[in-house]
C-alpha cells in the first residue's frame, strides 16, 4: 500500500501546510483533483474511438474508426457490458442520438441507425444525405452535431496533393466545407475554409469547430462557424459559386490577392514552400480588409503548447468539475490531453483565454461525452500518426474528486488590461507585486506554408495591479495591448492565501480579438510594487589578505602552471559539473509540455529523448533546436515540432543538459 500517497492526499484534503520528509510541501498538481480511470473493454476489442454519445437511459454509445458501434451498459461501473450494435461501417468519426436512433458520419454519408425489433442491434440503416468522394484517404467526415432546429452539422476534411502532398485540396464538392443537413435529407452548404475540422461543438445553440495546424493555418484553435464564413483554408473556395452556397468570396479573387507559392524547380518538380525569415507577411485578421467573410479564431490554441491536433469541443455542465461550469473543454489527439477555454463576447465577437486542464491520457483524445454521474468519458485513438501515451486506442473516464484546485478561473479583457478571477483567494502580498505577472503578445503568419513560427512577439509591461478585497480577483494594467493578437499571461509569482500554493496552471493564452470600451482603472488601491526592481543593499567589500610572495618556480593554489601537462592534470582533478537527473527536469518537462510529444525511451509524436542524445548535440545546439526546430533532421515523423520560444532560457539549458546525459 502506498502510505506516502495516502498521507499526501490527506494533507491536501485537510489544507495542511506542514512539510513532508523535511521539505516544503509540493503544490498540488492537476492529477490531485482530476483522476483518469480506465473502462474495461472485452478482450480483443479495438476501441479506436471515433464517436461517443450518452443515451437517455445512461448507456454509452461508442463508434470506432474501424466501423463498429458498441452500446456500453453500466459504463461507469466496475464491470461495464459491451454489446455490438452495428458493424461494417466506413470510418465513423462522430456519433449522435436523436428520437430513438443513432446518427453517424461515415466517410461518404450521414447515416441513421435504428433498432426496430428491439433486439439490441441496429436493423435499419438509412442514408440521410450522401456527399461525393474522390477516394483520397484523407477525406474524413466528422459529426454530426445536432442544431437547435433538429438539423445536423457535418464537416468534411480536405484531401492532399499527390505530388504536392503538403497542400490541401478539395477534389469534389463540399470538401473543406461545413454542411447543415435537415432530418429529411436537404443539405445546405454552411461555411468553407476548414482544413481538418475534427472538433465540432454546439455551444449555447451556436456552432464552433476546432481545426489543426497545417497549410494556411499557423496554429490550431476554436472558431465560431457563422453561415457564409470563410475560415481561412482556400481549398473549398472551388465550390463557392455552386447553387446554395452562402460564401461570396471566389477562388479567383483569393488567388489574385494571396500568393499560393506554387513553384517548380528546373526539373519541373513542385517545390514545397518553407517559412522565410524577415519576409513581409500578412496575418489572417488582416485579410478581413479585402475579404469581410474571413472568420478568425475565437480562441487560438498555440501549437505545441495547447495541442497539435485539436478535437472535440464541449461545454462543462452546472454542478460538474467544480468552478468551471459553462466553460469549454477541448481535446487534443497528438498530445493526448484536454484544455479548458473561457470565452466572452466583446464588440459582437467571441474571444477568451485557454488554459491547460488535464494531460496523461493513454492515447490521443478525439471524443468526449458527459456521463450521468458528472464524470467525463474520453474516447481515444492515435490512428497510426502517434500520440502521447502508451496505447494506440482507448476509452477512459475523467473523474473530479470534489476538491477545489487553485487556478485562474477566468480572464476577462479590460480597456487597459485584464481582470483575472481565481478559484480561491490569493495571498495579497504576492498578488499585489507586479513582478508576479508577465505578459507578452504574438501571432502567426497567414501563408501556404505548413504551420507558422510565432511572429511580432512583443513584451507588454504590467504597470499596476488592484486586488479585490476578497482576494478572488486581480485586475492588471497592461501597456501595449494589441487587438487580434494572442496575449501570453503568466502568474508564476501569485500564491494562494491558504497554504501559499502556486497555481496548478500558472499560464494562459488570451486571444484579444477586440479591446472593450469602458473606464480604465484609476483611483486608490492600485499597487505598483515591483520586487524585481527593488534596490538591493550593496555587498560589503571583500576582505583582502596579503600573502607572502611565492618562491621562483613555485606554483600556488591560485596560479596555473605554465606546463601544458600540468594544466591538463589540474583540469582533470577539477570535478565535472553534475548533469541534472530526471527528477530535476521532470517538472520542467511537464510545465513546458515536452512530455506531450516526447518520451525518455520510446518514440511518440516526436523522437525519444535518448534518440536525440545519440546525435551528440551540444547543450547550445539543443537549446537552439528548442527555440528553432529543424524538422528536416527527423524525416520519419509526420508532425513537425513547432518553435517553443516560451521556454525560459535557464530551463531550456537544464533540459538540454539532461538530454545530453542520456547519450550512451
Amino acid at each position: 500500500m502506498n502510505y506516502k500517497h495516502i498521507f499526501r492526499n490527506t494533507a491536501l484534503a485537510l489544507g495542511l501546510t506542514a512539510s513532508i520528509a523535511g521539505g516544503a510541501q509540493e503544490s498540488p498538481k492537476e492529477e490531485d483533483f482530476f483522476r483518469i480511470a480506465r473502462i474495461s473493454a472485452p478482450e480483443g476489442t479495438v476501441l479506436e474511438v471515433g464517436g461517443l454519445t450518452v443515451m437517455p437511459n445512461g448507456n454509452l454509445a461508442v463508434a470506432t474508426r474501424r466501423g463498429d458501434i458498441f452500446i456500453v451498459e453500466n459504463p461507469t461501473s466496475n464491470r461495464p457490458y459491451f454489446r455490438k450494435f452495428a458493424s461494417g461501417l466506413h470510418e465513423v468519426l462522430g456519433l449522435a442520438y436523436k428520437d430513438g436512433s443513432l446518427y453517424c458520419a461515415q466517410r461518404g454519408e450521414l447515416t441513421k441507425m435504428t433498432d426496430t425489433n428491439k433486439d439490441g442491434k441496429a436493423d435499419a440503416f438509412e442514408t440521410v444525405y450522401a456527399w461525393p468522394l474522390s477516394g483520397h484517404y484523407h477525406e474524413y467526415s466528422f459529426g454530426p452535431k445536432i442544431a437547435p432546429d433538429g438539423s445536423f452539422f457535418v464537416s468534411a476534411n480536405v484531401a492532399f496533393g499527390d505530388e504536392e502532398w503538403w497542400r490541401g485540396e478539395s477534389r469534389v464538392p463540399w470538401r473543406g466545407w461545413v454542411m447543415k443537413i435537415s432530418p429529411d435529407g436537404q443539405m445546405q452548404p454552411w461555411a468553407t475554409g476548414v482544413r481538418s475540422p475534427a472538433g465540432l461543438g454546439m455551444i449555447d445553440g451556436e456552432l464552433f469547430y476546432a481545426d489543426n495546424q497545417g497549410d494556411w493555418l499557423g496554429s490550431g484553435g476554436i472558431a465560431h462557424v457563422k453561415r457564409g464564413a470563410f475560415m481561412g483554408h482556400p481549398a473549398g473556395l472551388r465550390w463557392a459559386g455552386m447553387p446554395g452556397s452562402p460564401v461570396t468570396l471566389t477562388e479567383q479573387k483569393f488567388h489574385a490577392t494571396v500568393d499560393e507559392r506554387r513553384k517548380r524547380d528546373a526539373a519541373g518538380r513542385a517545390i514545397k514552400p518553407e517559412n522565410v525569415q524577415n519576409e513581409k507577411f500578412v496575418m489572417l485578421h488582416e485579410m478581413k480588409t479585402a475579404f469581410p467573410q474571413v472568420q478568425t479564431p475565437a480562441v487560438w490554441l498555440p501549437h505545441g503548447i495547447y495541442g497539435i491536433s485539436n478535437s472535440e469541443i464541449l461545454t462543462i455542465p452546472e454542478n460538474t468539475f467544480g468552478p468551471f461550469a459553462g466553460q469549454l473543454l477541448v481535446g487534443d489527439q497528438g498530445q493526448s490531453k484536454i484544455m479548458r477555454v473561457f470565452m466572452e463576447k466583446v464588440a459582437g465577437e467571441y474571444q477568451g483565454a485557454a488554459f491547460d486542464f488535464r494531460s496523461g491520457f493513454q492515447s490521443g483524445v478525439l471524443r468526449m461525452a458527459w456521463a450521468p454521474d458528472g464524470s467525463l468519458f474520453v474516447g481515444e485513438t492515435n490512428r497510426g500518426w502517434g500520440s502521447a501515451g502508451d496505447a494506440n486506442q482507448g476509452l477512459q473516464r475523467l473523474v473530479w474528486n470534489n476538491r477545489l484546485p487553485f487556478e485562474m478561473r477566468a480572464i476577462r479583457a479590460m480597456p487597459d488590461g485584464f481582470e483575472i478571477e481565481f478559484t480561491k483567494p490569493v495571498a495579497k502580498a504576492s498578488a499585489e507585486d507586479i513582478a508576479s505577472y508577465n505578459v507578452e503578445s504574438f501571432l502567426y503568419k497567414y501563408h501556404s506554408v505548413y504551420g507558422s513560427p510565432t511572429v511580432n512577439t512583443k513584451s507588454c509591461e504590467v504597470k499596476g495591479v488592484k486586488v479585490s478585497d476578497d482576494g478572488m480577483k486581480a485586475r492588471i494594467i497592461v501597456d501595449g495591448l494589441r487587438p487580434a493578437y494572442i496575449h501570453h499571461i503568466r502568474l508564476d509569482g501569485v500564491r494562494a492565501a491558504e497554504g501559499s500554493y502556486s497555481l496548478v496552471h500558472p499560464m494562459a493564452y488570451y486571444t484579444l480579438n477586440n479591446i472593450p470600451e469602458g473606464a480604465k482603472l484609476t483611483g486608490a488601491g492600485i499597487s505598483t510594487k515591483n520586487s524585481a526592481k527593488e534596490t538591493k543593499p550593496a555587498a560589503a567589500p571583500a576582505k583582502t589578505t596579503t600573502k607572502p610572495a611565492a618562491k621562483p618556480g613555485a606554483t600556488t593554489a591560485t596560479t596555473t602552471p605554465d606546463d601544458p601537462k600540468a594544466r591538463a592534470a589540474a583540469a582533470a582533478k577539477k570535478p565535472a559539473a553534475k548533469a541534472p537527473t530526471f527528477e530535476d527536469v521532470k517538472p520542467l518537462l511537464a510545465k513546458n509540455t515536452c512530455n506531450a510529444c516526447h518520451n525518455t525511451d520510446k518514440r511518440q509524436v516526436g523522437p525519444a529523448f535518448k534518440d536525440v542524445a545519440k546525435r551528440k548535440y551540444s547543450v547550445d545546439k539543443i537549446v537552439q533546436l528548442i527555440y528553432n526546430p529543424q524538422p528536416e533532421n527527423w524525416p520519419g515523423y509526420a508532425t513537425p515540432m513547432p518553435p517553443m520560444p516560451q521556454v525560459p532560457k535557464a530551463e531550456a539549458i537544464k533540459i538540454a543538459e539532461w538530454i545530453r546525459s542520456l547519450a550512451p
